[in-house]
């Protein structure tokens, strides 16, 4: 799988040395794309960066050209690796105090990905008590700092400071890109996954049915991601348009009742609950026995309730299993899925607005929204591949299951 990385480039002389670590990044079998400060262009162009890598270069995401207008979010959430080369004083101060007044600071805070600093200063700027807290607190926050090298700067002073050999920069990246995607292949290595997926069929009669326009795309993914990060899963598909991942467990049920019992059965052996599936929450009261003549202008059904899954696995779930929802909505999308989530006592709840045409039914991308229980801010992602949405998730819940 090919690997993305964000390369930053700050406003200092070393500027010019980040060239250097995009192609050696792309020799490596990277995509590389470039953001640059407004400074950071007074030293080298943006020309330059656009050549080597073949795509737009940001620096202003307000910019008329800018392709993307959340670029912020898109250009850092959907890399395998966030890294700054030169980091300044001044950048390296906003990251740690999370300031955001630029695109690159924006940037920053709105990163899933590892980030990797590689500082480039006067000495005195880097021996400066305020650079030592900036960095202590960054590397206290989890940030990757690649210390700077000792030599004559260009204002001719002699210290550390120096920006490291870009030979350097890029074997420390691909050093983060190793163990971050050997980490992810093992951080469920523990954990059985049971996940429903899918639609249900509520049968009127033998030939007609209620049911929703749930594909099961969304379910697979996560089935599949997890698989990949060493979980042990099993799937209980309703109704679905596409092929579920190979070497997976799949038990099928065609109602809700059949889910509700399904998932009862294996309950007991998961550690982790995913309600994935778009479960009926009415049935007929009484399915007629036979094809339901056309006989009349109009026909009456009665419903009734159909068995709520989540609630039945959180009242009888085994101790220290993870229950999480999904709430497919129109409106009020985050005020709905809340109350779900409070209601169900869901440990985190994963929302998503159907009406929309890039991440609606049947789509293969999807836009979604995490809550996770006692946290009043809301992870909100850009549209996403539904691979990626799915490694997303699974992300929260390894910070659940690490929180709790």
């Amino acid at each position: 799988m090919e690997r993305k990385v964000a390369l930053c480039v700050s406003g200092g002389i070393a500027a010019y040395k980040a060239a250097e670590v995009l192609r050696g990044l792309q020799r490596a079998g990277c995509l590389v794309r470039v953001a640059m400060t407004k400074r950071a262009c007074e030293f080298i162009q943006p020309l330059t960066f656009r050549a080597l890598s073949g795509s737009h270069v940001i620096v202003d995401d307000y910019a008329p050209d800018n392709p993307d207008p959340i670029a912020h979010i898109t250009f850092s959430q959907s890399v395998d690796l966030f890294l700054v080369a030169p980091a300044t004083a001044n950048l390296i101060a906003k990251f740690a105090n999370g300031i955001a007044d630029d695109f690159l600071s924006s940037t920053f805070l709105a990163s899933t990905a590892p980030v990797l600093l590689a500082p480039a200063m006067n000495t005195t700027m880097w021996q400066q008590a305020a650079t030592r807290r900036n960095v202590a607190q960054l590397r206290a926050d989890g940030v990757h700092i690649l210390e700077p090298d000792e030599g004559q700067m260009a204002c001719g002073t002699i210290g550390p400071g120096r920006l490291n050999e870009p030979e350097h920069i890029v074997a420390a990246a691909l050093e983060i890109l190793t163990n971050s995607r050997a980490g992810q292949k093992e951080d469920l290595g523990d954990e059985k996954l049971l996940i429903t997926v899918g639609a249900t069929r509520e049968e009127i009669d033998p030939v007609r049915f209620i049911s929703n326009r749930s594909s099961g795309r969304m379910g697979f993914a996560i089935a599949a991601a997890a698989r990949k990060r060493g979980a042990h899963v099993t799937i209980i598909a309703g109704i679905t348009t596409v092929h579920p991942p190979p070497d997976i467990k799949v038990i099928r049920v065609t109602s809700a009742a059949d889910m509700s019992r399904a998932v009862s059965q294996e309950i007991p052996d998961a550690s982790i609950f995913i309600g994935a599936a778009a479960v009926a929450d009415y049935r007929p009261s009484r399915r007629a026995e036979q094809k339901i003549k056309k006989t009349q202008n109009s026909i009456s059904l009665t419903l009734e309730r159909t068995p709520d899954i989540l609630s039945e696995v959180v009242s009888s779930r085994p101790a220290g299993m993870l229950v999480v929802g999904f709430a497919a909505e129109t409106e009020n999308v985050l005020d709905n899925a809340r109350q779900k989530l409070e209601t169900k006592k869901l440990d985190a709840i994963v929302a998503n607005d159907v009406t929309r045409i890039d991440s609606g039914f049947d789509s293969t991308s999807n836009a979604i929204t995490i809550i996770k229980r006692g946290s009043d801010t809301a992870l909100e992602f850009p549209v996403l591949s539904k691979i990626d949405a799915a490694h997303r998730i699974l992300d929260e819940i390894v910070n659940l299951r690490t929180n709790s």
